[in-house]
């Protein structure tokens, strides 16, 4: 309704008296109906910059999602930064949510529908001063074939969630969208951007036994890896090796905190790894005692970077001001991934054992299997038979011969 309209309407109100505020009032009520029709926008349409924080909350747990300057952060993991691009995502969701069906419901339905605080997620955006701007309550999952005619299909798979805009049983209407990334855990919020170790030159291990530690070197990324100290006999199985190469390359991890328990997450006689790589990083790494599938892990980040680029022998004048600039530009990317990594130091990760695997294994089973010895088989010692006498016995002679 435009601005010009609504006084129209309210001086025509003023003028009839009671009867002009009911008619006035009855059309704000259609307009209201009108965003719960079939393709109707779900909540009222609201400012996506103003949002400052996001709270989920599902019977007793609870995660709030919160922007702090320039940064968004996850609360319940001691302010970790959190993944921008999932919540701008949802939030653009929220905003251009649309009614697939209207659901007409009384009250004592609602649970059947998990649009109770019990069941369902709710969801609020919040403004700078933690105050709700808008708020949504999402209930169970559709996929047809459930019970309910759906309007699009989806097969098995949820293809939309029943919710309720505000308190009122008639903002209960059933949407195109899971919204599956509505997730009350903490560690689904988090940012998993995490170490990219890249061409490692240098990796040394030292296991609380000292018998399983190894180092192992290379002279470039595309070396074969050598093992330091070999005692005689030992050679490494190339096999066995192909894991150093990309090992901790794309690492992700599924949990952090602050505050470990060091005996729970096996840090108190860690593994201890160091990697050094070609372009100047060296991680040290304390991993601790698989638990399942996960590991604990701990890292600190150093950097010798080079920092004035030498011209080659037989460089040409023109070509200077572009190769400075690439390198310019190379030594910019490799200081803020530094100080990206270097603030990973405060934290204890939970990663995947198969991440770091190849740091969690023994001296031992590098090295190639030894062969046994060969053995003299039974009966060597006795003569040979002639070859000229083998091939007479078997020439074959015409009959009478």
């Amino acid at each position: 309704m435009k601005s010009k309209q609504f006084v129209l309407l309210a001086v025509l109100a003023a003028g009839l008296g009671g009867g002009g505020l009911y008619v006035l009032n009855r059309q704000h009520q259609d307009y209201q109906q009108g965003a719960r029709q079939l393709g109707g926008q779900l909540l009222a349409t609201f400012d996506v910059n103003a949002v400052a924080g996001i709270r989920l909350t599902q019977g007793t747990n609870s995660v709030n999602v919160l922007r702090n300057g320039d940064n968004w952060t996850v609360r319940e993991r001691n302010a970790y930064p959190a993944n921008f691009g999932q919540i701008a995502e949802f939030v653009r969701k929220l905003s251009e949510l649309k009614v697939a069906n209207p659901i007409t419901v009384g009250a004592s339905r609602l649970p059947m529908l998990e649009l109770t605080r019990e069941t369902g997620t709710l969801v609020e955006l919040l403004d700078k001063d933690g105050k709700a701007i808008k708020t949504l309550m999402l209930g169970k999952t559709h996929s047809r074939g459930s019970g309910e005619e759906s309007p699009f299909g989806g097969g098995g798979m949820p293809d939309g969630r029943y919710v309720q805009a505000g308190t009122g049983t008639e903002g209960v209407a059933l949407v195109a969208d899971a919204l599956s990334s509505a997730n009350t855990k903490a560690e689904e919020w988090i940012a998993k951007d995490f170490l990219k170790v890249e061409q490692p030159l240098f990796i040394q291990v030292v296991h609380p036994e000292a018998t399983n530690s190894f180092t192992l070197t290379r002279t470039n990324e595309f070396a074969d890896w050598q093992l330091a100290e070999a005692q005689p006999g030992q050679e490494l199985d190339k096999s066995k090796l192909f894991s150093f190469n990309t090992v901790l390359s794309g690492a992700s991890f599924t949990d952090v905190t602050d505050k470990p328990d060091l005996a729970k997450a096996g840090l108190e006689h860690p593994v201890e790894a160091q990697i050094r790589t070609a372009t100047g990083f060296t991680y040290k790494l304390k991993l601790g005692k698989a638990e399942g599938d996960n590991v604990s892990l701990q890292v600190t980040t150093d950097a010798a970077l080079v920092k004035e680029r030498t011209p080659g022998k037989d460089e040409k004048p023109e070509d200077k001001d572009k190769l400075d600039k690439e390198f310019k530009e190379k030594l910019a990317k490799q200081e803020e991934k530094f100080k990206t990594e270097q603030a990973f130091g405060k934290w204890t990760y939970t990663v995947t054992k198969w991440s770091v695997d190849a740091l969690l294994k023994n001296r031992s089973e590098l090295l190639a299997e030894k062969k046994p010895a060969a053995t003299t088989p039974a009966g060597a010692g006795a003569s040979p038979i002639p070859t000229d006498s083998l091939l007479d016995s078997t020439v074959l002679k015409p009959p009478g011969q």
